[in-house]
């Protein structure tokens, strides 16, 4: 093993192994890890920057410090005073330099808007939302006194162009039709203090939508975490759903329990090299694990712009998960929501007790390659006793895109009080059904 020959003030030789400098090099990286912890505790109790991160680099410096002078302790004096000021000082300024460019240093991804939609405009609602919505008329010679309303899903998605070119289509069938962005989303408020993005907003903010309309009663479509949106707002005002669809619906439990961490599984090795590469950034990495602790911190750290900005990204790398193979992907989307995608939400274990027995008229639909639990699904036939299901082949978690025409019709069949075309009777997973149980 090489050694390098130092002489001591008294004249003395003595020698410093590689093993000693990586040693020190090891206190370094130690203090590194204690100093993130300490960091991250700190964080848990205040969403202040300037205190969360002084007390990481506090500890990161202390233990630095301590660290490599206990290491260096039976060195000669000179010798001693002098690998101390050098491990002390190329391996703080390495430490500090790495954290400050890896993890303060904003995001840069560009920052593009939501696609244009015609018609759009506001509802500044008394929950304290200002939601962004877009509304197509019935025809005029068809005319229906309840109107549909599309909630998106995620949570944090949307597209509003979209949604509202697809659902559009009802209007000629006699429904007014609404589509809108839910709150943290496209055009729709962001809220200061992230915990507030909850099931329970987007209820009250689904309530007060209503008012608004004027409607005394609503047809619901919910899709994904929409559809969770749609079951809670039945569970709470029975009286005002006319009738409600679940396109491939969250679980009436939590997300995570339907199957929402199997988006990754339905990826190409390559696609999953391209999404963690965003995932895996430092910062990105920081930030979200900052919002796991205390979304406060995360959100005075790293504002919307830079999150949603970066979240596009993510989600876009997720899409083919969204459909069947070979499917069309669509436009990519932009002005998605972060935060209230990313901060934890509580299971709403009270859902499917309170969704009980509601007796409104509900089609679920659930298409064969869905990332999420086929039981996810069926949970909806199990607790509400007016219940149908259609199943799409060919379709993915988004099928009303990848089977247009055939989610058009089962849909259109059960506004109008017919029997859907591809209702399944059999609530057992079809012979072709390639997601999870």
């Amino acid at each position: 093993m090489t050694e390098s020959p130092t002489a001591s003030p008294e004249g003395g030789a003595r020698t410093i192994t590689r093993w000693r400098w990586l040693g020190l090099g090891a206190i370094v990286v130690l203090a590194a890890a204690l100093g993130m912890a300490a960091l991250l505790a700190t964080a848990a109790v205040t969403a202040a920057p300037v205190v969360f991160l002084s007390v990481g680099l506090l500890v990161f410096v202390g233990v630095s410090a301590g660290g490599i002078a206990l290491a260096t302790r039976r060195l000669p004096p000179g010798h001693r005073e002098r690998t101390r000021r050098i491990a002390f000082a190329v391996g703080t300024l390495a430490g500090i330099s790495v954290f400050c460019l890896t993890m303060l240093v904003p995001l840069q991804d560009p920052r593009l808007p939501p696609a244009p939609v015609d018609g759009l405009a506001f509802w500044d609602l008394p929950t304290g939302s200002r939601i962004a919505y877009a509304y197509r008329p019935a025809a005029a010679d068809a005319h229906r006194d309840t109107p549909v309303v599309f909630i998106p899903g995620g949570p944090g998605v949307a597209d509003m162009r979209g949604d509202l070119e697809y659902f559009g289509q009802l209007t000629r069938d006699g429904f007014d039709v609404y589509v809108y962005d839910t709150l943290g989303v496209g055009r729709s408020t962001r809220l200061d203090d992230p915990r507030g993005y909850t099931l329970e907003r987007d209820v009250a903010d689904l309530a007060a939508i209503r008012e608004q309309i004027g409607a005394e009663r609503l047809i619901l479509i919910g899709h994904s975490y929409g559809a969770v949106v749609a079951a809670a707002f039945l569970a709470q005002y029975p009286d005002s759903v006319e009738r409600v669809i679940f396109s491939s619906p969250g679980g009436l439990y939590s997300l995570p329990a339907a199957g929402g961490n199997n988006i990754q599984s339905w990826l190409t090795t390559g696609e999953l090299v391209a999404l963690y590469r965003l995932l895996l950034w430092p910062r990105a990495t920081f930030i979200w694990g900052l919002v796991q602790i205390n979304p406060q911190a995360a959100h005075a750290l790293g504002d919307d712009p830079e999150m949603d900005a970066r979240y596009d990204r993510v989600y876009n790398r997720t899409r083919p998960s969204l459909h069947c193979r070979g499917k069309p992907l669509g436009d990519e989307l932009h002005g998605l929501g972060f935060y209230t995608n990313s901060v934890p939400r509580q299971p709403w274990a009270w859902l499917r007790p309170a969704l009980a027995g509601k007796t409104a008229p509900a089609l679920v639909i659930k298409g064969s390659c869905d990332y999420l639990t086929w039981d996810s699904a069926i949970d909806y036939l199990r607790t509400l006793p007016n219940a149908t299901l259609a199943y799409l082949p060919d379709a993915g978690h988004n099928a009303y895109q990848d089977q247009p025409e055939r989610f058009l019709d089962d849909i259109r069949a059960f506004l109008l009080g017919e029997s859907p075309p591809d209702v399944l009777s059999d609530t057992r997973k079809p012979a072709d059904y390639e997601g999870p149980d």
